[in-house]
């Protein structure tokens, strides 16, 4: 007797976990499937950087063929959240397109600075092909392209498939100038309103992050602004949105960083280490 008891209390619950699963179905507004998204924008990349492509396009009209298709694909892919939108899938998908060339120019400054800021690099075929930190940034400039437009969900979708493959963490609503070079590159984060000028070296493990605060703060600048020819080492974390850190300046290893160092300054963490 006790066991059937038993069974029919699991019965139950299963019935009352399932009313609560189908009312969660119910209620949850459809998005395309990440699937769907990181592979349209993965063969996006591949066109706009042969190096890792299986095909090569044998004429400007099929390369041209080619950047039509993925139009048509972005504005399917766009009209299934029509509703979430600031104006048609067709007007979005096509600003989008048009982004495309300044994402090319802006992702060849930062292969440049990674093949010239990097002893091991043999070339920018290589960097290309193997660097996570050449991937990682290129997805975020992909994805703060649609960022730009308004467009929800998806850049954050991509950015997150990028850390997911590389250990890199880049809002798509941060704001990045030309030759980033990100050198190893596993366990940075970079926040939604970090601000990173030109020709910039990050090393791993380094943090542009926000002090805590309040959730009615998010629409405040949270996260620390880097200026021009700045170097940052590793494990280094530099918090709050008033934080900037001064042109030509470097900041040395496991620095922790909360106010403003002015330009052409040199910050370092000294460890007191003792033998006994």
């Amino acid at each position: 007797m006790k066991a059937i008891e038993d069974k029919d209390t699991i019965t139950f619950m299963n019935e009352k976990f399932i009313e609560k699963l189908y009312k969660r179905h119910s209620e949850t507004e459809v998005f395309p499937p990440t699937s769907v998204v990181y592979k349209l924008f993965t063969k996006m990349l591949l066109t706009l950087f042969p190096e890792q492509a299986k095909k090569h396009f044998k004429s400007p009209q099929d390369l041209q063929k080619a950047f039509d298709k993925f139009q048509k694909e972005l504005t399917e892919l766009l009209g299934a959240m029509q509703a979430h939108l600031p104006e048609s899938a067709s007007a979005l998908a096509e600003k989008y397109m048009d982004k495309l060339p300044k994402v090319y120019d802006d992702l060849t400054t930062d292969i440049q600075a990674i093949a010239t800021g990097d002893p091991a690099a043999t070339s920018e075929y290589e960097v290309v092909r193997a660097y996570p930190g050449f991937y990682a940034v290129a997805f975020y400039r992909m994805a703060h392209g649609l960022h730009e437009l308004q467009i929800p969900l998806l850049p954050r979708v991509l950015t997150e498939y990028s850390h997911s493959k590389t250990g890199i963490d880049i809002h798509p609503g941060a704001k990045i100038g030309s030759h980033l070079f990100i050198d190893h590159g596993t366990g940075i984060t970079i926040g939604e309103t970090a601000e990173i000028g030109n020709y910039v070296k990050l090393y791993q493990g380094v943090t542009l992050g926000a002090l805590s605060v309040s959730k009615d703060l998010a629409e405040t600048k949270r996260h620390p602004t880097i200026e021009d020819y700045v170097v940052i080492y590793s494990n280094a974390s530099i918090l709050g949105g008033e934080t900037v850190i001064g042109h030509h300046s470097i900041v040395g290893g496991n620095v922790w960083l909360t106010e403003s160092i002015a330009p052409h300054t040199k910050v370092y963490h000294q460890e007191q280490v003792k033998f006994k």
